[in-house]
């Protein structure tokens, strides 16, 4: 077997996970919006924690979804074409994010930054259940036929396990956000934040727990199993933590429990990129999905000198805004009026 194809499904992963562990935080923020506070400071501060890093999160999305266009392109084609409807709601999702986020400060009124926090919240939410509905489905398999085509309607998609990896990212999104908040923030947000994460994170990642572990019983092995145990004291960690009001080490345990859980999973399916539902022979591996061994040699040689500048960056940026916020440090909320034209 060739080792290029499968240092970029190792690569793929690992993007995956990079997304899901820092653009968690950023869609739980804009989910909790709905329903965390009726203070327009307060949700101000929250949004203020996420705003030097929220935009340069979603590149993990693109690159991810780049990667696997040029080392896998089967792998793209069927997913992408067998999932055109939930992944264009993805991007609705995210461009309704994007633009509440700007547009929320540009009014003065409360109905205006209520109705862009609504957009935020409910652009975050779609987000989050089409990219775990995404990512289940390319685990637990879609109706492909040996061309990599999608047998059925454009509703082919729409399984338990796609539902349940939607519930998945969307609760983890929720509790990670929560954790953040915590990390972040003084005062009010932060008390309320701790709370929510010991009170709702038992219930809040039951669906990704049920993931992992269906994909466990089906393909797993001992390296994986090992992994699921290891996640599992991980998150057990972080919820002490969090009761003890330790919130550094509760964002760490969620985090690893995040990287080992979908390590296991990833781990469970390979060779395997996309399982088809309609018969096992007709299931895309790295081997026929994977593009020349030239094409993949260049990749990895531009990825070898441009991922470390991208991670010593995004460091970087996490270092310079790595300090508290509160309320207090917020300016008042202002609207600038546009000049008189003089005669």
């Amino acid at each position: 077997m060739d080792f290029l194809p499968t240092l970029w499904f190792v690569a793929i992963a690992a993007l995956w996970i990079g997304y899901l562990l820092l653009e968690g935080f950023d869609l739980g923020v804009g989910m909790l919006l709905l329903t965390s506070t009726k203070d327009d400071k307060q949700r101000r501060l929250m949004l203020n924690t996420i705003g030097p890093v929220w935009d340069g999160n979603e590149v993990w999305l693109i690159t991810a979804g780049a990667a696997t266009f040029a080392a896998f392109p089967l792998w793209y084609a069927s997913l992408f074409s067998a999932l055109y409807i939930p992944l264009t709601l993805v991007l609705i999702g995210l461009i309704l994010r994007a633009v509440a986020i700007e547009f929320r400060g540009k009014g003065a009124s409360e109905a205006w930054t209520r109705w862009w926090d609504r957009a935020l919240g409910i652009g975050s939410f779609v987000a989050a259940f089409g990219v775990g509905a995404a990512l289940a489905l390319t685990t637990t398999g879609l109706p492909i036929d040996a061309n990599g085509d999608r047998v059925g309607g454009a509703f082919a998609w729409l399984t338990p396990y796609a539902v349940l990896g939607g519930l998945a990212v969307v609760g983890f999104c929720l509790v990670h956000a929560s954790a953040f908040l915590a990390l972040k923030t003084l005062g009010d947000v932060r008390e309320r934040s701790g709370r929510f994460l010991v009170r709702w994170a038992p219930v809040a990642l039951l669906p990704i727990v049920a993931w992992v572990l269906v994909i466990q019983f089906r393909t797993g092995s001992l390296l994986t199993w090992a992994l699921v145990v290891l996640a599992v004291v991980a998150v057990v960690f972080a919820w002490l933590s969090a009761r003890k009001g330790r919130e550094g080490r509760a964002f760490i345990g969620l985090s690893l429990f995040l990287v080992l859980g979908a390590a296991s999973i990833f781990a469970a399916v390979y060779p395997v990129v996309l399982p088809s539902t309609l018969d096992g022979a007709f299931d895309l591996t790295i081997d026929n999905a994977a593009s020349g061994s030239y094409t993949l040699g260049v990749m990895s040689v531009v990825t070898a000198f441009g991922l470390p500048l991208v991670l010593l960056y995004q460091g970087w940026t996490y270092w310079v805004f790595r300090r508290r916020l509160g309320v207090q440090h917020l300016p008042e909320s202002h609207v600038v009026k546009p000049a008189t034209a003089q005669r």
